[in-house]
């Protein structure tokens, strides 16, 4: 077996199983689980009558690179999206269908790493569990940035050692953040694209929230955006990971896309060709129709605003937990150990949360994690307002 299985850390998930065995919530509560970020918005009716319209496509073997309608729906998506040059998306060379971007996201790592040049990959801290083990299984160290209060939850670049820089190989970005909701700015991905140019080193953000923002005015810059505006037209060491499962509520058709620069497309490109990964041909059609329109998206986001400010209003006044620029989560600090508040949150309240030192790891005498919860407000809501008000009630208790 590959040893470097081995040092794969239980998921998340598997944690807070662990941590609710043996408990027994109240029977008169129904359960209210803020725990995984699965959207349970209702899917566009329109996709869905794409797949039923599609499924004698079925009959056929899709191609690894996808239809050229799919990579032409995503390019002119982009190009509106974060204002990109005309023609600077070549849709022969810069674009790649995906299963989703938890598996894009992985596979990446074992397509960019050379293991034979002691690497080290670096990511956000807190972070997507899917960075850290697709490091290891490439046979690299992660390196974990941390993500604080005092620094609005960026990590503190300017603070990474040249060292460190050299011996990086490729940088994971997730902006918005899961689960701070953090953006970067522009000129924080421009000086990076310096950094990864001086030490060469791979960007991959992943940018699967960034269609679920609070400000309908302030949309989150992308890295193709900030590398365009830079002059980076060719989009050198930079990639970027799309998904239809958040922005258009389709967690389970496996949809998204990678885009950036054409060499390193085309090295994932033959990876993928022998992992056998090409997108159904159904799935393709539906994507065509998703990443063509907007309003879906619109009414989306305006449904996570009003549970922000009803699930905040309830919240505020009992904790310290603040309003994210973009994604769908709550990252609010615990009175007690976070482990234990969550605990006693499903004892008590029968709701699920997920104890925030599950998603990070100690880094510099610390966890970022540590005394934080993370909160998805996924379910309608009716259910997420029921769910702060437990919150507050075992706040009180406490």
């Amino acid at each position: 077996m590959n040893p470097e299985l081995d040092k794969l850390h239980p998921y998340p998930f598997e944690k807070l199983a662990q941590l609710k065995s043996g408990v027994t919530p109240p029977a008169h509560l129904e359960h209210i689980a803020l725990s995984i970020g699965e959207p349970k918005h209702t899917a566009p009716e329109f996709v869905l009558d794409v797949i039923r319209d599609a499924l004698p496509t079925l009959a056929s073997y899709p191609l690894t690179r996808g239809s050229v309608a799919l990579r032409e729906a995503i390019a002119g998506w982009l190009n509106i999206r974060f204002a990109l040059p005309d023609n600077s998306l070549d849709v022969e060379q810069h674009l790649l269908p995906v299963n989703g971007t938890r598996e894009a996201l992985f596979a990446f790592a074992q397509a960019v790493v050379d293991r034979t040049r002691d690497p080290l990959v670096l990511m956000p801290n807190p972070f997507y569990q899917i960075y850290e083990g697709a490091a290891l299984l490439a046979g690299a160290e992660p390196g974990y940035l941390n993500c604080e209060a005092d620094n609005g939850f960026i990590p503190d670049f300017e603070a990474v050692s040249e060292q460190t820089w050299a011996r990086c190989q490729l940088l994971y970005l997730c902006s918005p953040g899961n689960p701070t909701g953090a953006v970067l700015d522009q000129a924080t991905l421009i000086k990076l694209m310096e950094l990864s140019e001086q030490h060469d080193f791979v960007i991959a953000a992943d940018e699967c929230y960034s269609e679920i923002y609070l400000d309908e005015t302030q949309a989150p810059v992308g890295l193709l955006q900030a590398a365009a505006a830079a002059g980076n037209d060719q989009f050198k060491r930079c990639v970027v990971f799309h998904s239809l499962s958040k922005r258009s509520n389709l967690p389970g058709l496996r949809a998204g896309f990678v885009a950036g620069d054409a060499a390193i497309i085309d090295k994932f490109h033959r990876y993928r060709t022998y992992h056998g990964c090409a997108m159904p041909p159904h799935h393709q059609l539906a994507s065509v129709a998703a990443w063509s329109d907007e309003q879906h998206v619109r009414e989306n986001r305006e449904l996570y605003r009003r549970k922000f400010d009803a699930v905040l209003t309830i919240l505020q006044p009992v904790m310290t937990v603040s309003r994210p620029e973009a994604g769908f989560y709550l990252w609010p600090q615990t009175p007690i150990e976070d482990t234990d508040f969550a605990r006693r949150l499903y004892a008590e309240q029968n709701v699920s949360v997920l104890p925030g030192q599950y998603l990070s790891r100690n880094s510099r005498q610390t966890n970022p994690g540590h005394n934080r919860i993370r909160m998805a407000l996924v379910a309608d809501i009716e259910e997420c307002v029921e769910a702060a008000g437990r919150i507050k009630n075992l706040i009180d208790a406490l």
